[in-house]
C-alpha cells in the first residue's frame, strides 16, 4: 500500500509553477526523506497531501483519498509545518487541551510525559518557550496524535544537535512500536542517513529519484580510472557525474553490484551524501522504480527529454 501517491500533480501561484508533473508512491512502512534545493517544490508537495493546497492540475491521494475534504484521509495524518505554528498566547497546557478538543485519537498523557521528560514548562505560554522548545512542542503533539502517517517539513531546522539527535531516537522507536510512516523535507544529509529509509530527490518540480535508499546507494559506485578512457566506461554504464584530476578521472555511475571493469579501473562504494549532490547537480538525471520510470532512456537512470 501506498501512503502518497501523486499522478502528474501541478500547482501554479499566479503565473510560478511550484510544482510539476510531478508522479510519485511513496509506499507504507517507511520513514521517507523529501530533498531538493530551494524552490524545488517540497512544501508545496507536502501541502498538497495534507490537504492546505488544492493541486492546479493532476491528482494526490493519501491512503488512496483525495485530502483535501476528506476527514478519513486527514485524521491519519498529522502534519508539522517548518514554522511549527501554535497559539503563542495559550499556555503549554491549554495546547494539549485543544489538541485533545481537536483530535479524535489524542494521548495527552503520552504528550504530557513527553513534554516533562523534555523539562518544557507546561504552564508558560507557548511565546514564552525558545525557538527549539516550540518546535519539540508541535512534534509533541503530532505523535500523540497517534497518525498512520506523519508528515514533517524542515522538523529539525530549529533543534540543536542534540535535540535533533534525541527527537530522531524517539521518531525511530514511535516508528517501530506503532508501524506509522514517515514523509520528512530536510536539507542536512546526516539526519536522512540516520533516519530515512526511503529517499525522494525533487528538482524543477518534478520527482528526479525515488526508491529504497540502499537499493539505491547498491545500484551505483564510484568509477575510477584512466581520464582518456572515460569515453569506453561511458559505453558501458550510465554516468550521473564525471570529475577529473589530471590523468584520473572518477565517475558516478549506475552499475550491476559487481561491475566488470577494464583493466586500471577501480569501483567503490557512493555515499548517500555523494549520491544526492550528483542527482541535483544534473537534474536531467532520473532514477525512478517502475512504471515511473516510463519516458525516461532507462528503466533506472536516464535523462528526461520531456
Amino acid at each position: 500500500m501506498n501512503v502518497i501517491e501523486t499522478s502528474a500533480l501541478g500547482k501554479r501561484y499566479r503565473s510560478i509553477w511550484g510544482l510539476r508533473d510531478c508522479t510519485l508512491a511513496v509506499p507504507a512502512g517507511h520513514i521517507a526523506a523529501l530533498v531538493g534545493p530551494n524552490g524545488a517544490g517540497k512544501t508545496t508537495l507536502l501541502h498538497c497531501a495534507v490537504g492546505l493546497a488544492r493541486p492546479t492540475t493532476g491528482r494526490v491521494t493519501v491512503f488512496g483519498h483525495v485530502p483535501a475534504g476528506s476527514l478519513d484521509a486527514l485524521e491519519r495524518v498529522a502534519f508539522v509545518a517548518q514554522d511549527a505554528p501554535l497559539h503563542r498566547y495559550l499556555p503549554v497546557t491549554a495546547m494539549l487541551d485543544l489538541s485533545r478538543n481537536l483530535n479524535k485519537y489524542f494521548d495527552r498523557n503520552q504528550a504530557t510525559q513527553r513534554l516533562r521528560s523534555l523539562e518544557i514548562p507546561l504552564h508558560h505560554k507557548v511565546g514564552k518557550l525558545s525557538g527549539g522548545q516550540q518546535a519539540q512542542l508541535a512534534l509533541t503533539l503530532a505523535l500523540a496524535r497517534h497518525p498512520d502517517l506523519l508528515v514533517l517539513d524542515e522538523p529539525l531546522a530549529r533543534l540543536d544537535p542534540l535535540a535533533r539527535h534525541d527527537f530522531l531516537a524517539h521518531l525511530m522507536v514511535t516508528v517501530a512500536e506503532e508501524g506509522l510512516s514517515v514523509v520528512f523535507s530536510s536539507h542536512v544529509v546526516s539526519e536522512l542517513e540516520r533516519a530515512a529509509d526511503y529517499l525522494v530527490v525533487l528538482a524543477g518540480g518534478r520527482v528526479q529519484m525515488a526508491g529504497v535508499i540502499d537499493d539505491l546507494l547498491a545500484a551505483h559506485a564510484m568509477l575510477s580510472g584512466p581520464a582518456d578512457e572515460a569515453d569506453r566506461i561511458r559505453q558501458l554504464f550510465p554516468v550521473v557525474q564525471a570529475r577529473e584530476a589530471g590523468r584520473r578521472t572518477s565517475l558516478l555511475a549506475r552499475t550491476p553490484v559487481a561491475p566488470e571493469l577494464p583493466d586500471g579501473w577501480d569501483s567503490d562504494g557512493v555515499t548517500l551524501e555523494e549520491l544526492i549532490l550528483a542527482y541535483l547537480r544534473d537534474p536531467s538525471a532520473s532514477i525512478l522504480p517502475g512504471p515511473f520510470a516510463a519516458g525516461r532512456t532507462s528503466n533506472v537512470v536516464g535523462h528526461d527529454n520531456a
